[in-house]
């Protein structure tokens, strides 16, 4: 069982959830007013980038909430468990606006086309991008594993993990998941122009960035590290 953690760590927890709530109530705001008061227009296509990002990022973030309900069982770490409370709860509040916004725009939950197709789509040329980013778009096959998704094995030795042991693997594989994450909404920014899936997707930079140093602190705090 992992040692109880300082206050300063419960302090640095405190922060984390308030960042990601303010982020919440931003992208909740948008999704609503986007939907109130945006000009009438096109919606986008069953094959497009935000139709492409809506439906990928959903079981993105479908995995990140599994593994932070395993490890809620798998630990009485207060401050993994604080941490996992706020994952699963942001990213099936995410979740929730993104299978909205495909209701709204009439278009179905299941893709025509292999996930991550939109990713390989070319960035928009002279704009619409997000200062500092890269684009990745290159290392991605069409049907394959998205960015930072972990494996079924991987997933497997969580879940029969407990203690310090399930808090390590669940840190490593929630920082490459984050990573995975912060990478598609990056791409995201770089091809389109819609303004609620760009508050989304800035939101998502903005917190997994943060929520990746935070656990980064948290896994070289374990015993043994």
């Amino acid at each position: 069982m992992a040692p109880e953690k300082s206050p300063d760590g419960r302090r640095r927890a405190r922060l984390v959830i308030a960042a990601i709530v303010a982020a919440l109530l931003v992208g909740t705001g948008a999704f609503a007013a986007g939907r109130l008061s945006a000009p009438v227009a096109s919606a986008p296509s069953t094959t497009s980038v935000e139709a492409g990002f809506a439906r990928d990022m959903q079981e993105h973030h479908s995995q990140a909430v599994e593994m932070a309900l395993i490890i809620r069982d798998n630990t009485d770490d207060p401050d993994v468990r604080l941490l996992a409370y706020d994952i699963a709860t942001s990213q099936s509040q995410q979740a929730g606006q993104m299978f909205g916004w495909l209701s709204v725009w009439n278009l179905p939950q299941t893709a025509a086309e292999p996930s991550m197709t939109w990713m390989t789509r070319s960035p928009i040329s002279g704009g619409g991008g997000h200062e500092g980013m890269t684009d990745g778009a290159a290392d991605h096959t069409p049907g394959g594993l998205m960015p930072g998704m972990a494996t079924a094995a991987q997933l497997e030795e969580l879940r029969s993990l407990t203690g310090t042991d399930a808090e390590r693997l669940f840190l490593t594989l929630m920082i490459a998941h984050h990573k995975g994450g912060v990478e598609m909404a990056r791409a995201l920014l770089e091809r389109s122009n819609e303004p609620v899936v760009r508050s989304l997707a800035t939101g998502v930079v903005s917190s997994q960035s943060g929520e990746i140093t935070y656990m980064e602190d948290l896994l070289a705090a374990l015993p043994g590290a």
